[in-house]
């Protein structure tokens, strides 16, 4: 069973950087490709960054050059998943999330970013 727990999410002014956490346990999560998700005030929840088993990384247009994923597979039972977000825009705010690629159908509880002034 993989559990998700997101963290690192808070009041950013624009222009600002917060780095998420996404801690999984589950020794099926370093097999898998990750991603992070977000979901906005009335959206739908999207994928933002992709990191897949060798590295490789791919980002949606909105983030791209803003943010940078990657990816900690060394603990045995642990893995972490890392999202360095840069030059926060208010259209950044969301819940963000991680999970396989496709996802798995449960969610962590996800980690708020609000990015105002």
């Amino acid at each position: 069973q993989v559990q998700l727990v997101e963290s690192g999410g808070g009041l950013v002014q624009p222009g600002g950087s917060l780095r998420l956490s996404c801690a999984a346990s589950g020794s099926m999560f370093s097999g898998y490709a990750i991603g992070w998700y977000r979901q906005g005030p009335g959206k739908q929840r999207e994928v933002v960054a992709i990191i897949g088993t060798d590295g490789y990384t791919q980002y949606d247009d909105s983030v791209k050059g803003r943010f940078t994923i990657s990816r900690d597979n060394t603990a045995n039972t642990v893995n972490t998943v890392y999202l360095q977000m840069n030059s926060l825009k208010p259209g950044d705010a969301a819940v963000y999330y991680c999970n396989l690629l496709p996802p798995l159908p449960s969610w962590g509880q996800g980690t708020q970013v609000t990015v105002s002034s």
